[in-house]
């Protein structure tokens, strides 16, 4: 079962001795970390247009050169296509080891959105500047293809006895929801593991997370010469009736409080507005694109109704203006399940020994991959490679940066949580 570049098997060790060989092999082998890393950001993966395949295939070849086969499991082009998006293909690594132990699984992303402007560094260059690795998706989440991958192997260099087993879950639907992503992967009966740890930060374990609603609403009116604007009916006037009304809501969301620590409150942002066809023309049409993010402690029915009955009771004494509503996206929020202890308590007891400071547990008002994980009845954490806070990250934005320091040092915590969940005896 050992990878490449293996070091020969060990004789029994006490558990310190373990931590310190894990940990001697990944500094060892940082630098070939570092370059897997920089393979996977260098090939792009700007979700949309979503043409992804061609990084699982990269990342396919790559994990074949170190030992680890990957499945390939290619989302049928109709549906992917449907989604809106040209082409995922998820991998799937599988080690197995004795009989008895929980199978570990861990999941991270490679689809990212655009770059956008604003870039002092080449957004696939993958360049190291100062100890920070730049470029789209450098911290959410390939470091973390590369977290667990070195972590995997380094675990199995030790050559000591292991139960159970460890999945790598490289998807990359992510952008779009995940139900092609990890979300396929499960209905499909292709996984069932017992426990999952997802791509995140270095400086705290993630449990809950928040939901998110998102809905397309389009405003109809009647489009009309500017000139003679009587003959037609404004829906962009419309619109500024409904943007009103929706906002208002975000004053009353913030008196609404979460319980979890590292979530506030829910909120809603209206992220796209299209609509109008030139200047000399009253607009016919216009569409909304709003995102509404749900506390762990909400029921998504409720949250979704009471968003539609916002937008009727808007425009219902608008003359001349219907309304469609659409929704796009319902990610439940993430609330923590019997059985994450043990994944959480390592991941803590671990990151506190190799970072020199408390990692606590904390929710975060992100929606991710790991909710699907949850609804599945999986326990779940969410735990990786990244500084503080996604600011910090600048994920999302120009000149996204991953500590290198951090990457090394989250994939020691990783490699010997799943020693301890997995070792034998």
């Amino acid at each position: 079962m050992n990878p490449k570049n293996a070091m020969p098997p060990m004789s029994p060790m006490s558990e310190m001795t373990a931590y310190e060989a894990l940990d001697a092999w990944i500094d060892v082998h940082f630098n070939d970390e570092v370059a897997y890393l920089q393979a996977l950001v260098r090939v792009p993966t700007d979700t949309p247009p979503g043409n992804n395949a061609p990084h699982a295939e990269r990342t396919a070849e790559l994990l074949d050169a170190m030992g680890l086969t990957a499945e390939r499991h290619a989302v049928p082009e109709a549906e992917v296509r449907d989604y809106g998006l040209a082409s995922i293909t998820n991998l799937i690594v599988r080690r197995r080891y004795a009989e008895g132990g929980p199978v570990v699984a861990l999941n991270a992303h490679g689809d990212v959105v655009p770059p956008g402007e604003g870039w002092t560094h080449d957004p696939y260059g993958a360049q190291i500047e100062d100890g920070q690795l730049y470029g789209r998706a450098a911290a959410v989440s390939k470091s973390d293809f590369a977290t667990y991958t070195f972590a995997l192997r380094a675990l199995e260099a030790l050559g000591q006895p292991l139960r159970g087993g460890v999945e790598l879950h490289f998807t990359y639907d992510e952008e779009f929801g995940g139900e092609l992503g990890p979300g396929w992967l499960l209905k499909q009966g292709l996984t069932r593991p017992d426990l999952l740890l997802a791509a995140g930060f270095s400086y705290q374990v993630v449990t809950a997370h928040n939901g998110c609603l998102q809905m397309e609403v389009t405003l109809h009116g009647k489009m009309a010469h500017a000139a003679i604007p009587d003959t037609g009916v404004d829906a962009l006037q419309a619109a500024v009736v409904l943007l009103q009304a929706l906002y208002a809501r975000n004053a009353v969301y913030r008196g609404i409080r979460s319980q979890v620590a590292g979530i506030t409150h829910p909120y809603l942002n209206v992220g796209r507005i299209e609509g109008g066809t030139n200047t000399n023309v009253v607009p016919g049409k216009v569409v909304l694109k709003l995102d509404r993010r749900m506390i762990p402690e909400e029921d998504p029915v409720a949250v979704e109704q009471e968003i539609r009955d916002v937008i009727q009771t808007a425009t219902a004494s608008l003359p001349g203006i219907t309304v469609d509503i659409r929704r796009l996206l319902l990610a439940r929020a993430l609330q923590p399940l019997p059985g994450n202890q043990p994944l959480v308590e390592a991941l803590q007891r671990h990151g506190q020994a190799v970072f020199g400071e408390p990692v606590p547990t904390s929710g975060t008002p992100l929606y991710t991959d790991v909710r699907l994980y949850g609804e599945h009845g999986i326990p779940a954490a969410i735990y990786g490679a990244g500084p503080r806070t996604v600011l910090e990250s600048h994920a999302k934005r120009a000149d996204e940066r991953l500590s290198l320091e951090d990457l090394r040092r989250a994939t020691k915590v990783v490699a010997r949580t799943l020693y301890d969940l997995l070792k034998a005896g």
